[in-house]
């Protein structure tokens, strides 16, 4: 039996849930100070607006990547769609391009200067239907954000037992009844955790909404950061939105419920028969061509296109080198330092549980229900107020990535270390190792996997993070994500093609190497 953690772990697991909390804790700090007047801005008309507007984006986008992501999994997994294989690449990389850089394409496409417009004005058609507000935003979180219900509904379609669509034929069902009636049904926890992540996304996006001048909490915390001298109303509105966020985390764990949806008996696990689409075989082809084509295809055309335009006007590139050195830098140290901090944290809630271990463990999760914006303009009070040396440095800001990003690295390095069995480090410590000899030698190196998965995770994050960069960067300091934001509120498309290709492809590599360590986590299995 073990009489309890070692200080090594719970020590450092206790500074982390405590930093946690700091920016939560100081939002609230800041609306109790401002007493009556929180309460006054709370029950003004145009916070219901900006309160029902923002709910109705979540619920529309949401819907929307359900309905384009449910399809497009079953066609990849479970069919004889022609370039099956293909398809299950091509419909998950738009993941890799960041909301405000489909706000951006949107813009340089539809907007009053954009392409389309420019192609029809020789016709006399002075101006397009206006893009920006709910449709500009709607269409680019749906474009780029269903991915996270594709890859979760495509892994639980993989795991599903074909035993239990063989019982609905037996029946008499036939495959559109048991389709719906039984395998739509064992995939509702995949579909509601997918949801979940793009309601979450959606509600703390920043850059779209930005761009495509839809007033939603987020673009209305950073107007009223940028424009007033008294940012209460910045705070109350940041609080707001926790309050929101966390509503539907609440709300998804009641819908989920405790309904089991595993196999109940003995029984050997198989893949299910590939359904032949027959007549079904084009119109399923088309949906997963136009799929692909809005989302990835038209995205980096419109970049090139904007690319070229640039280089026969200018006939220079601009350069961007310093903002990619950076993004490197800042994503790299992000990236170390988070998975540093959340191993303590994972070691003692899978090796040492219990009520401590749990709270600590839940703390860590905070930045999950915490908006890019919010944890970012909590820091600019407490820096400002509390820790003005560390205002506007390089620490500041790695530690707001780390605060956003920690709960992704402590699931990727948990789901590793469950893989160790306990019984090499009990033998390591028996040759006379001590604790921390444990972990350098066999804990650590045993999971490197997961711990690689994510680096690469928080890597890919950090580089695409906007609103966090743009408050809390040091002077001076310019990443690919704030190059992007400035061309493009300038209206200069050309100039921000460069730096968002170049980020692009940098999400791209980190997109590969999370892949092959994903493909190599069998080999902690010991």
């Amino acid at each position: 039996m073990r009489s309890g953690p070692p200080a090594l772990f719970w020590a450092p697991a206790l500074v982390v849930a405590m930093a946690m909390l700091l920016p939560p804790a100081y939002l609230v700090i800041r609306t109790i100070g401002a007493g009556e007047e929180a309460v006054n801005l709370l029950w003004q008309e145009r916070t219901g607006q900006v309160l029902l507007r923002t709910i109705l984006l979540a619920l529309s986008v949401t819907a929307t990547t359900v309905t384009i992501a449910v399809p497009l999994a079953w066609l990849t997994v479970r069919t004889d769609l022609p370039l099956r294989r293909l398809w299950s690449v091509l419909t998950v990389l738009p993941l890799v391009i960041p909301s405000y850089v489909g706000g951006f394409v949107l813009v340089a496409a539809l907007g009053p200067r954009g392409m389309l417009q420019q192609v029809f004005a020789p016709l006399g058609v002075e101006r397009l239907p206006d893009i920006y507000g709910f449709p500009g935003a709607w269409l680019a979180l749906s474009l780029f954000s269903y991915p996270y219900i594709l890859l979760s509904v495509r892994a639980a379609i993989w795991g599903l037992d074909p035993a239990l669509e063989e019982a609905s034929r037996s029946l008499g069902w036939g495959p559109r009844a048991t389709f719906f009636k039984v395998t739509l049904r064992h995939l509702q926890p995949a579909v509601g955790a997918g949801a979940l992540l793009v309601a979450l996304y959606t509600l703390s996006d920043f850059g779209a909404v930005s761009l495509l001048q839809f007033d939603s909490f987020t673009r209305q915390i950073y107007v009223q950061y940028q424009g007033s001298f008294d940012r209460t109303l910045a705070a109350v509105f940041s609080l707001v939105l926790v309050a929101l966020t966390v509503t539907v985390l609440v709300t998804e764990a009641k819908v989920r419920g405790a309904h089991k949806y595993y196999r109940s008996g003995v029984g050997a696990a198989r893949a299910g028969a590939m359904i032949k689409l027959g007549r079904w075989r084009w119109p399923a082809l088309a949906f997963c061509g136009a799929v692909v084509f809005f989302a990835l295809l038209v995205p980096l055309s419109v970049l090139v296109f904007w690319l070229v335009q640039g280089l026969v006007v200018t006939k220079t590139m601009p350069v961007v080198w310093n903002a990619a050195l950076h993004s490197i830098l800042a994503a790299a140290l992000a990236a170390s330092i988070t998975v540093v901090m959340a191993l303590p944290v994972t070691v003692l809630a899978v090796r040492y549980p219990g009520w401590f271990s749990t709270v600590l463990e839940r703390l860590s999760y905070t930045g999950f229900a915490l908006p890019g914006i919010v944890i970012a303009l909590s820091l600019v009070f407490f820096g400002i107020r509390v820790a003005y040396p560390f205002y506007q440095t390089l620490a500041m800001l790695i530690f707001a990535y780390m605060v956003l990003f920690l709960p992704q690295a402590l699931g990727a390095t948990r789901s590793s270390l469950l893989q160790v069995s306990p019984r090499l480090e009990e033998a390591g410590r028996g040759l006379g190792y001590s604790v921390p000899g444990v972990l350098a030698r066999i804990t650590i190196p045993l999971a490197r996997p997961g711990l690689l998965a994510g680096a690469a995770l928080v890597f890919l994050t950090v580089m695409k993070e906007l609103p966090a960069t743009l408050l809390l960067s040091p002077i001076g300091f310019d990443t690919l994500a704030t190059e992007v934001w400035s061309a493009t509120n300038e209206g200069l498309f050309a100039q921000a093609a460069v730096p968002a290709l170049l980020l692009i492809a940098a999400s791209s590599a980190a997109v590969a190497l999370l892949l092959s360590q994903e493909k190599k986590g069998n080999l902690s299995k010991l």
